[in-house]
Formats: C-alpha cells, sequence, structure tokens
C-alpha cells in the first residue's frame, strides 16, 4: 500500500456530505527534496483519527487511491481521483543530538613532600 510521510499543514472539519456519508479533508508537505503539499481525505469512521493529531505533527499516512468517471448532462466525460487516508501514524520528534565535550584531564598535582629535592640547601 502505498505511503506518505510529512508534516500536517491543514485540518478540516468533519463535512457530513449526505446523511449517510461524511468525511474530513487535511493535508500533508512532504519531506523530500522538493516538497509536495497533498490534499488527502478520511471517510466515514476514519474521520475520527484526526482527533489525535494537529497541524505541525509529523506522520506516515496509509493511503488508498481512488478513482471515478463521472459523466456530466452535456455527456463531458471526467475523471477525479482522491488520496483516501486509512491509517495515520505519528511519527516521533527526532532526538536532540547532544555533543558532550569531553572530560577535563585531571589536573597535576604535586606532592612536594615525596619529590626529590635537588636544592643544595
Amino acid at each position: 500500500m502505498p505511503q506518505i510521510t510529512g508534516t500536517i499543514v491543514f485540518i478540516d472539519d468533519v463535512q457530513q456530505v449526505s446523511a449517510t456519508f461524511k468525511k474530513r479533508v487535511f493535508a500533508v508537505k512532504t519531506d523530500e527534496q522538493y516538497p509536495q503539499s497533498l490534499g488527502l481525505e478520511v471517510v466515514q469512521d476514519k474521520t475520527d483519527l484526526l482527533d489525535n493529531f494537529n497541524e505541525g505533527d509529523k506522520v506516515e499516512v496509509h493511503i488508498n487511491l481512488r478513482g471515478r468517471e463521472w459523466t456530466s448532462p452535456q455527456g463531458e466525460t471526467k475523471y477525479f481521483n482522491t488520496l483516501q487516508a486509512w491509517q495515520i501514524i505519528k511519527q516521533a520528534a527526532p532526538a536532540a543530538h547532544h555533543t558532550t565535550p569531553p572530560a577535563p584531564a585531571p589536573a597535576a598535582t604535586a606532592d612536594f613532600d615525596e619529590q626529590e629535592d635537588d636544592l643544595p640547601f
């Protein structure tokens, strides 16, 4: 199954399209060299999935590609595509890289009682 990894940039409210169909639209900006802003949707009972997410969250979204053909009353045929999410997984924030400076070398200590005395007096 296809998946998208990126950052949520938009979450819309649930839309009750008909008495038996509801959907919720959201957008993810991909984490690529040339990022893409992709509009996705969740439908029916999956609309609740987005309740646990916020704009700015890093996510992995598993999708189904949906397509349909529609013919207008004038006989013109059009095609529509939808990216329909069925699973959304929050990605862990990257751990901050802390570099610990090396411990200082122990200071040289002089024990004068044990040192050899070269002085003539």
